[in-house]
């Protein structure tokens, strides 16, 4: 079965991959020829792909064409990679200043999606998670994304993400979120106070894109024992001075 999966994919990936900027439309006879795979199978994953809006199908002559899924996937692939080229450096410096781990996380489907780390030299220390997801209400990097939503979107999130508790620590009442949402954009930064993993602290910032939207944070994370609730201001200035800095470079 899941050879079976393997191969479906493989072949949706190859007659993605027959479209170009010279043969913009493609009929399944055509495809089928090409890339010796049976009409059966061509017609079933174009109808699939047509489905998600990652080809369209021309009613006049019933070819098929690249849909705006694609399009809007393409940019958020070009968006992140931008993203990661301008962050790399500061992340790099913050990183040396003050040897914690220090991520980049991008806004994605109501939740925060890992996309570059660089590690603390201590051995006792967090590690990279990049490709991993996390939620929003509980992590540095989720709720310095959240508190500059808009409200209705936040509240969207809530009701179809929930508030899960995973430490004692976690926010679970939507109203203390809020709350707790609106000290962040009053002072600028999050804090993560062991609230997604026992004995962590994180502290996070967001990012703003070239129409001053959020869309992604950055975070220190450690050991709480040496996070210290004291250490958390100096650390949240590097922290914000970062995201700024990233930011401004993103709208230039």
């Amino acid at each position: 079965m899941a050879k079976d999966i393997v191969k479906s994919v493989q072949r949706a990936v190859r007659i993605l991959e027959s479209f170009n900027p010279d043969v913009r439309e493609l009929g399944i006879t055509e495809l089928s020829k090409k890339l010796k795979i049976p009409k059966s199978t061509v017609y079933n994953i174009l109808n699939t792909l047509a489905l998600e809006g990652i080809v369209e199908k021309n009613r006049d002559n019933q070819r098929y064409r690249l849909g705006l899924t694609l399009f809007e996937l393409g940019n958020i692939a070009r968006a992140n990679f931008e993203l990661r080229s301008v962050a790399t450096s500061y992340l790099k410096e913050l990183n040396r200043q003050l040897d914690e781990t220090v991520h980049l996380t991008i806004l994605d489907k109501g939740e925060v999606l890992y996309i570059e780390c660089f590690e603390s030299t201590k051995r006792l220390r967090t590690y990279s998670v990049i490709g991993i997801r996390a939620p929003l209400h509980c992590t540095a990097v989720g709720k310095a994304i959240l508190a500059f939503l808009p409200e209705d979107e936040v509240d969207k999130i809530i009701l179809t993400k929930g508030l899960e508790k995973f430490t004692e620590n976690t926010i679970t009442d939507p109203q203390k979120l809020k709350e707790h949402l609106r000290e962040i954009r009053s002072r600028g930064y999050s804090t993560d106070n062991m609230e997604h993993e026992e004995g962590v602290r994180c502290v996070g910032a967001p990012i703003h894109n070239q129409e001053g939207k959020v869309f992604a944070s950055i975070s220190v994370s450690g050991p709480s024992l040496r996070l210290t609730v004291e250490r958390i201001p100096a650390i949240s200035e590097l922290v914000m001075v970062t995201a700024n800095e990233i930011s401004r470079r993103i709208r230039i």
